[in-house]
């Protein structure tokens, strides 16, 4: 990063070369950056030159070349030097990379915490997302939910993680759902059906498993990813 001095010399230079001039002499530069002897300016354009920004062409008066600009420099449209050229080919590439990043991120919903008690749509917060890469997502709707306890710890799942779930009404036996009983009570477990009833089962050998008829069930989705954060 260069310091205020430096940038100031080097676009100062650039400036007027671009105007189609010789670079500036060492009176003009000193003048321009409000410094009182020449010798300042030999060590800013030493630093310029050691670290890229600038080259000295052999043979020739006020030999000064800028070979590349300071970051967030704009050059105006009119300014054909190689130096505008570059910052403006880096500009580009930049936003060509912030666009490409923001494509491949997707905004899912982070709809609460699961916790006995709480529905999934009574603990929706609106407008609340997290940015997931969209490579994770694959086809279908997706949303986020913030695990409340620690039931499925033996499935690394732990409290105050966060679940990335699928939504679907249809899971096999061993996907770990969110499981609607009720209407009422939202819950993640692992599903087991058996005839026409339904185990969910915790992935901590400290709880029971928890045995519903068919019908009091209703599956909102299945777990496709998890998320920690660490402190």
């Amino acid at each position: 990063m260069l310091t205020k001095k430096q940038q100031d010399l080097l676009i100062f230079i650039h400036e007027r070369i671009a105007k189609g001039d010789v670079a500036p002499s060492f009176d003009e530069m000193k003048i321009a950056l409000g410094l009182k002897s020449k010798s300042g300016i030999h060590r800013l354009i030493n630093a310029l030159v050691e670290r890229g920004f600038l080259e000295r062409l052999p043979n020739k008066a006020r030999a000064l070349n800028v070979r590349r600009l300071p970051e967030g420099y704009a050059p105006s449209e009119k300014d054909v030097t190689e130096a505008a050229q570059k910052a403006r080919l880096v500009h580009n590439l930049q936003d060509f990379s912030v666009e490409q990043e923001r494509r491949l991120i997707t905004p899912v919903p982070l709809c609460g915490k699961i916790a006995a008690g709480s529905p999934i749509e009574a603990i929706q917060h609106e407008g609340q997302t997290i940015d997931i890469p969209s490579s994770m997502l694959g086809r279908g709707e997706h949303y986020a939910l913030m695990i409340d306890g620690d039931s499925m710890i033996e499935a690394g799942i732990q409290d105050q993680d966060i679940v990335l779930i699928k939504k679907t009404d249809r899971a096999e036996n061993g996907d770990i759902v969110v499981a609607l009983i009720d209407e009422q009570e939202a819950t993640l477990k692992r599903l087991r059906k058996r005839g026409g009833h339904i185990d969910l089962i915790p992935e901590n050998r400290h709880y029971e498993i928890r045995t519903y008829e068919a019908d009091r069930i209703r599956i909102q989705g299945k777990i496709s990813g998890l998320f920690r954060q660490y402190f």
